[in-house]
């Protein structure tokens, strides 16, 4: 059972709440948030004293907007209650034993500097190598916009012992054994019917089904609308982007085929210690198009935090007319249109904005509340379980699953083969940055282009990735590609394996409120006269801002 969250600090206590993923509706006026307004002067080109007096309003009305939310109670990973010693919680970095697991002394000093938010306390941290903890100070920072990043919340992760771990864990095998083969194969190869039917009989699989089964057709994809529908990558990811003077197509560095790393006990043990690898990535000479999930992986550990969505935005401002908001205030034509405001600037200044702030929130969730337990971590304790060397409280569901045998037959142990030499970064895995940041900018591009408007001529990747090929029999809207586009990005995380689909998922929707947040805020501060940024949420739910 989900506990709340005690002993926070308590600078939290009177912050601001975001609110769920539900709409803020109506426009947007310092008197709604208690925010007294003095009047503008008459004079039809105010004084500076007057203009002063109303952008100190605007900004303190969004303050006391959030100052008079409830304080946030947050569901915690039950893991680090029911194991203190950090068995089944993140740990990559610390002092470890033979096992893998945390040096108990280093643990706690781990568990208490999370808790006290100093550099000094994080330097007492016994660390097993050389590598470093990811930022945690970062779990602490501040923004000037929407809600507060600790009055975000989300469900607690499943407990390592759950059917939901299970299912996590069960297709993060999968994904590892299946990252070469090309999406456009999906329907005849073997090794993918084979992961469908496991998967099929995992009791607590969140992913899509069809019938109540997996199938070929639909497994890996992300669960909203836009997900299942045509090829399941995101035509933001495939169509050239303008840029500027130029125009780039989508060929990416990839990694070579079975270039998996992390897959002898000793690796793994080096790199839990924080020891940095031995190995190095191994690149494809040519450049390609995304075919499979090794070239989607490989996307997302060489991208810019934002990278996709900045992509994307180029993509739909050069479509132009096309896809251009029906709501925005010069959609009706007039002399005047749209630049700083309801236009490019806007566009490209809300993508940047919001990836930040969803960090924080993420980072705060990582550090302070759940600190899971990464993907290749617990593999190691399945590999202990299974082989003998320790016992863990695992699923049934796990142990009894078709892809363990599959693992061992290739690498001779139940590890979690990784795409990336030195495995998951040094930060928790719930929720997933990547997961955060994709929720985020793509609400904010559904809230300023027509989602309902139609891409010409999709295309895909041929199974070689040199060529794309036209899509034909399925309309491919804004607003569905865009959902995609978060979900790839996600769920890409966890085809190089490093995070599960729960972090994934879970980060889409903590993303969501990040942006209901700024857009809330921003609103605030336009000239025009507009009701509401409007679009369709992770869920499906027509929300308005």
């Amino acid at each position: 059972m989900n506990k709340p969250l005690k002993s926070r600090r308590s600078f939290l206590s009177g912050v601001a709440v975001a609110g769920a993923a539900s709409a803020v509706p109506g426009m947007l006026k310092a008197e709604e948030n208690g925010a007294k307004m003095e009047p503008l002067a008459k004079s039809t080109s105010p004084s500076e004293t007057a203009r002063q007096r109303l952008a100190y309003q605007v900004r303190l009305a969004a303050a006391n907007y959030q100052k008079d939310q409830p304080v946030a109670a947050h569901a915690v990973n039950v893991d680090e209650t029911r194991s203190p010693s950090g068995v089944v919680s993140y740990s990559k970095g610390l002092m470890q034993n033979a096992l893998g697991e945390p040096d108990s002394l280093s643990y706690r000093a781990f568990v208490k500097a999370c808790e006290t938010g100093s550099m000094d306390s994080f330097n007492l941290v016994v660390m097993g190598g050389t590598s470093r903890l990811a930022n945690p100070l970062g779990a602490y920072a501040y923004g000037l916009e929407g809600a507060d990043s600790h009055q975000l919340t989300m469900p607690a992760p499943p407990s390592c012992s759950s059917a939901g771990m299970a299912a996590d864990m069960v297709e993060d095998y999968w994904r590892a054994l299946t990252r070469d083969v090309a999406f456009n194969d999906y329907g005849t190869a073997g090794l993918i019917q084979q992961a469908s039917d496991d998967m099929s009989t995992l009791s607590a699989y969140s992913g899509v089904k069809v019938n109540g089964k997996v199938t070929p057709n639909v497994i890996f994809r992300g669960q909203t609308a836009g997900d299942l529908q045509g090829p399941i990558l995101s035509q933001f990811l495939l169509k050239p982007i303008p840029y500027g003077g130029t125009i780039i197509p989508q060929t990416w560095r990839t990694y070579t085929p079975g270039s998996d790393y992390v897959t002898t006990y000793g690796d793994w043990l080096n790199i839990q210690n924080g020891i940095p690898p031995t190995a190095t990535q191994q690149f494809d000479t040519t450049p390609r198009y995304i075919r499979n999930m090794r070239d989607l992986a490989a996307f997302v550990h060489n991208d810019y935090p934002y990278e996709a969505f900045l992509n994307a935005a180029c993509i739909l401002q050069g479509l132009g007319g096309a896809v251009a908001s029906t709501t925005s205030p010069y959609a009706v034509g007039g002399p005047t249109t749209g630049f700083v405001t309801f236009g490019p600037v806007m566009v490209f200044d809300l993508v940047s904005r919001v990836a930040a702030a969803a960090l924080r929130a993420a980072w705060f969730q990582k550090w302070n509340v759940h600190r899971r337990i990464r993907p290749e971590q617990f593999a190691g304790r399945v590999h202990n379980h299974v082989s003998g060397a320790a016992t863990y409280a695992l699923h049934a569901d796990l142990l009894q699953s078709k892809a363990l045998p599959a693992v061992f037959g290739k690498t001779g142990n139940y590890l979690l083969p990784q795409a990336y030499p030195e495995g998951a970064p040094l930060h928790p895995s719930y929720p997933a940055g990547h997961a955060c940041i994709a929720g985020a900018c793509a609400t904010v591009l559904k809230a300023i282009y027509a989602e309902k408007a139609v891409l010409a001529s999709p295309v895909a990747a041929s199974s070689d990735g040199l060529t794309l090929n036209p899509v034909t029999g399925v309309s491919l809207t804004v607003g569905g590609e865009l959902d995609k586009l978060a979900s790839n990005v996600a769920l890409a995380r966890d085809s190089a394996g490093v995070h599960y689909r729960s972090d994934s998922v879970q980060g889409l929707l903590l993303g969501e409120k990040v942006a209901i947040g700024i857009l809330r805020d921003y609103r605030s501060t336009l000239p025009e006269f507009y009701p509401a940024f409007q679009f369709t949420g992770f869920g499906g739910a027509l929300m308005a801002v």
